[in-house]
């Protein structure tokens, strides 16, 4: 069988990069049972709940639901239990000490498959405020609306 190439996405948290500014992402991998990786091949988890915990100079992943395999048996797995990520010691320092800074959470942003093997995308985030939170949804409108004018002075030009 042919080894599996490229990048293959299977769940990504857009809530966190809206109620979040992003400072910084890791790339780490997930210690997982095999009935996890069954059902992270069918293409099903959710990061909605999801943050990073440091404990013991480990970095553990909370609250993320990968559901239970359909075709498991009493091996199967528990669809939200902790799971250890495999990080780089000095980058588990570097999160540790900023992440203990006040508003500053570490939080999954995308759970994806690289080359065969399960990743997970964490992100040093700091909450942002509601006014944060509008400001960036009217540049996104104000973007958009621009975009959408350039295009129909464009297809005016041209009929």
């Amino acid at each position: 069988m042919a080894k599996e190439q490229g990048r293959k996405l299977i769940a990504q948290n857009k809530k966190a990069r809206h109620d979040y500014t992003i400072l910084d992402t890791y790339e780490c991998g997930l210690v997982l049972t095999g009935t996890e990786v069954k059902s992270l091949r069918q293409g099903r988890a959710s990061l909605v709940d999801g943050f990073v915990q440091i404990d013991g100079h480990e970095a553990w992943l909370h609250q993320v639901h990968v559901p239970e395999y359909t075709q498991g048996t009493w091996t199967n797995h528990s669809a939200r239990r902790k799971r250890k990520l495999l990080m780089h010691r000095a980058e588990i320092d570097k999160l540790e000490s900023k992440a203990q800074e006040t508003g500053h959470t570490i939080v999954p942003l995308a759970l994806y498959f690289k080359d065969g093997r399960a990743k997970v995308e964490i992100a040093l985030a700091k909450g942002k405020k509601e006014y944060d939170k509008r400001q960036t949804l009217r540049e996104k409108q104000d973007t958009r609306e621009t975009s959408r004018a350039i295009a129909a002075a464009r297809r005016k030009q041209r009929g």
